[in-house]
């Protein structure tokens, strides 16, 4: 009779069970969450600042207040926002505003032409809103045709520009018309008609560049313009589209410019304009060298930035002052930025 070996039988292996720490905190870490949410962040810490110190903060009046000053800047900033996505800038926007408010109010009070009545304010916005989109293809074709860098393309306009309203205005244009004036001063369910104006092109923004191939055909000739070409994108016809709405969107905010104020002052209308765009756009979190177009964080950095004015006004700083806070700004956004394509 054969002995049996003894067998060995493994013994069914237990399941084993990783445990992982979470990451333990590091300044890495804190600057990466800086760089994707430190605007959304510091606007609540700024609501937050003047629920407790600024009176009547919350009130109808002061909401109301903000919203209209911020609604032109949103909306000039949506272009802005495509305009620096493509490698570009427009320094011309103030001046286009200053043309457009301002052929928008001669022809409403009848020197340009002879018209009276509704059909009065359909022409005076529709020509407004022309001639700025002929601004912006100006812009395009010295940027396009003519290979002339966007910054001095459109330093062209914001020199000449206002010059060439003051000559057309020779003043100031004053009016008083309830129907128009409700433009930009209107309310419906006691929100400004502007607002919803302004919120309707954020939207429509936001959904051109995330859901459009000429959204990303913008995006693409930001980043890269050389490979862009290479695949088939017509960059020139982007760029020029690009300016062209960018002088629409000037127009607009011209037209509610004059219709806040029931006046044309060609030295006034738009003045700075510009800046408060770029700012936004900065402060937004879109780079300004191009290949970025952060529609969400733009409205954020521009509400941010007239909340941050607004605050500092309220407790009595100076004007002056405030523009360099807000330059402070531009400077840790671009750092913000570098940090990011560093990492």
């Amino acid at each position: 009779m054969k002995k049996l070996k003894d067998e060995v039988i493994p013994s069914p292996s237990l399941p084993t069970t990783v445990t992982t720490r979470p990451a333990p905190f590091s300044f890495g870490r804190l600057r990466e969450y800086g760089q994707t949410y430190g605007t959304f962040g510091a606007l609540i810490l700024l609501i937050i600042f003047n629920i407790i110190v600024t009176p009547h903060f919350l009130s109808t009046q002061t909401l109301s207040i903000n919203l209209y000053q911020v609604a032109e800047t949103v909306i000039l900033a949506m272009g802005m926002t495509l305009v620096i996505a493509t490698g570009g800038i427009d320094l011309s926007i103030g001046s286009v505003m200053s043309i457009a408010g301002s052929m928008a109010a001669l022809i409403f009070v009848g020197r340009i032409f002879s018209l009276s009545g509704p059909i009065s304010y359909v022409i005076a916005i529709l020509v407004a809103l022309l001639v700025a989109g002929l601004c912006g293809l100006f812009n395009g074709i010295l940027v396009t045709a003519f290979r002339i860098q966007p910054i001095v393309a459109t330093l062209i306009l914001y020199i000449a520009g206002r010059g060439i309203a003051e000559v057309l205005v020779n003043g100031v244009v004053d009016f008083s018309n309830p129907t128009f004036q409700f433009i930009g001063t209107g309310t419906i369910l006691g929100i400004p008609f502007q607002v919803f104006v302004m919120l309707l092109i954020v939207i429509f923004f936001n959904w051109l560049v995330r859901g459009t191939v000429f959204g990303s055909q913008v995006v693409a000739t930001g980043g890269n313009e050389a490979a862009a070409r290479l695949a088939g994108i017509p960059v020139a016809r982007v760029k020029l589209a690009v300016y062209i709405t960018m002088g629409f969107l000037a127009g607009i905010a011209g037209v509610f410019y004059i219709s806040n104020n029931s006046s044309a002052d060609p030295g006034g209308i738009g003045l700075g304009m510009e800046l408060n765009a770029i700012a936004a756009v900065a402060v937004g979190g879109s780079s300004l060298l191009g290949g970025q177009a952060n529609i969400p964080g733009t409205f954020i950095g521009a509400v941010f930035i007239q909340l941050l004015t607004s605050t500092l006004t309220a407790n009595n700083v100076s004007a002056d002052l405030s523009r360099v806070v807000e330059a402070l700004l531009i400077i840790l956004a671009v750092y913000l930025q570098k940090q990011r394509k560093a990492a």
